[in-house]
């Protein structure tokens, strides 16, 4: 027997979203990433938390990707307005302690 259709327009009941909120990292927001040193920087949207504990986010070429958190940086304003990439961990660890006060 086939598994049940959801009606259109209508969300799975698994969310993934919701683990991205004490990290810091609300669906949407934007990133880049590269996984070697080597490699140029990819521009990436935040998507969901993976089970493994990992980003999902799609690429600029609409793929989906799963991103070690150490991998990816946040893209930020800074003090003066200009853009900042600042490392996922640390805006992690930012709200964390935020939250302890």
């Amino acid at each position: 027997m086939p598994p049940a259709r959801r009606p259109k327009g209508a969300t799975p009941t698994n969310d993934n979203t919701s683990g991205l909120i004490p990290l810091g990292l609300p669906p949407g927001t934007a990133i880049r990433f590269r996984r070697r040193e080597t490699e140029r920087w990819k521009n990436a949207t935040v998507v969901c938390l993976e089970a493994d504990g990992s980003l999902g986010v799609s690429d600029d070429k609409g793929a989906h990707r799963s991103i070690p958190l150490d991998t990816v940086e946040v893209k930020e304003r800074g003090a003066r307005g200009g853009v900042v990439w600042v490392p996922a961990r640390k805006v992690a660890e930012r709200i964390e302690q935020l939250r302890l006060l």
